[in-house]
């Protein structure tokens, strides 16, 4: 069966900077498929070369069979993009932006005009389809970004970090829309993000991506399953010379590893419920005071620590240009 996104050693450099470092991986056509990493990783890069708008230094990629560097307008036929950065023109209304988009791919009137106001209506936006997009929330300006995306019926939707820059509410609509647009038929959707839950909730397959390389794909009960049977000790402490406790605590024989961020400590250990009188025991006589404990159970975060060594911290939203963005030195952007 024809892939819907197959990349084959992708490398893209900057100057000295490289972005992506030999990335191969596929899609199916249907599948919800999740990038995961933090900013900075490789994520937007690649999802301009995937869109056709930058050419790899060396490696391939297809859409639907067909190469992004040779054969630019047909994949752009196929694929429906959500950047970072909000593109609706202010001034106009969010029916006005959907129509002028629809325009760019020759849709007949009579076509554009009933897929828009079902569109319009599916993402919670019919009501205020003749307000000006100036005065929409950010949630609805990516909700109606959303709509954008999907008004040619493309084959697959990209999404760059969708939800980013939202507050927690607009997220959760944002997701619930993500969601029923999947009843789409065939609709297959790449989503990069920096957010756990988001690749948690959305995603069939995830790959997890860090200095421009994929360490580790698959289901998230897959990802979960190549972790070491451990359990996870989250210890909150204040006061403490964390150089001095990681020491001392790594010599409980129990004790596998830590990680210490933003005063908390992540250790992964034998028998948490065993472990947790030990530990506090153990932080306390190096003058450490315990805060909070929490024996956690593993997740996706688990995984990403395991495989690059650091949590992905929640990032503050970069206002970025659909053409240059985050990720990339803008001085080789332009």
């Amino acid at each position: 069966m024809m892939k819907a996104i197959e990349v084959t050693d992708l490398v893209k450099n900057f100057g000295t900077i490289t972005a992506l470092n030999g990335v191969s991986f596929s899609i199916e056509e249907g599948e919800v498929f999740g990038l995961l990493g933090p900013n900075g990783a490789g994520k937007t890069t690649l999802i301009r070369i995937l869109t056709t708008l930058m050419r790899p230094t060396a490696g391939k990629a297809h859409v639907m069979g067909i190469n992004v560097e040779k054969e630019k307008a047909a994949v752009r036929k196929l694929i429906g993009v959500v950047p970072q950065a909000m593109t609706s023109d202010l001034d106009l209304t969010g029916l006005e932006n959907m129509d002028i988009y629809a325009r760019f791919y020759d849709m007949p009137r009579k076509e554009r005009e009933g897929r828009i106001e079902y569109l319009l209506g599916m993402v919670g936006l019919k009501e205020r389809s003749n307000d000006l997009v100036a005065t929409y929330s950010g949630g609805m300006r990516r909700r109606l970004e959303i709509a954008k995306g999907l008004v040619h019926k493309p084959s697959i939707l990209i999404l760059d970090e969708p939800t980013i820059g939202l507050d927690p509410q607009s997220r959760h609509v944002v997701w619930e829309l993500l969601k029923n647009s999947l009843d789409e038929d065939g609709l297959t959707i790449l989503l990069t993000t920096h957010y756990m839950e988001e690749a948690e909730l959305l995603c069939e397959r995830i790959a997890i991506i860090d200095y421009g390389k994929i360490v580790a794909i698959d289901t998230l009960e897959g990802l979960k399953r190549q972790l070491p049977d451990k359990d996870i000790v989250e210890i909150t402490v204040g006061g403490i010379n964390a150089t001095k406790v990681i020491e001392e605590v790594k010599t409980l024989t129990f004790v596998h590893s830590i990680i210490y961020a933003e005063g908390t400590l992540r250790i992964s250990v034998d028998n948490g419920a065993q472990a947790i009188p030990l530990l506090v025991g153990r932080i306390e006589d190096t003058g450490g005071r315990v805060i909070s404990v929490l024996l956690k159970q593993q997740t996706l975060e688990d995984v990403f620590i395991h495989y690059t060594g650091r949590p992905i911290r929640e990032e503050e939203a970069k206002k970025v240009s659909f053409l240059i963005g985050a990720g990339v030195p803008q001085k080789w952007g332009r």
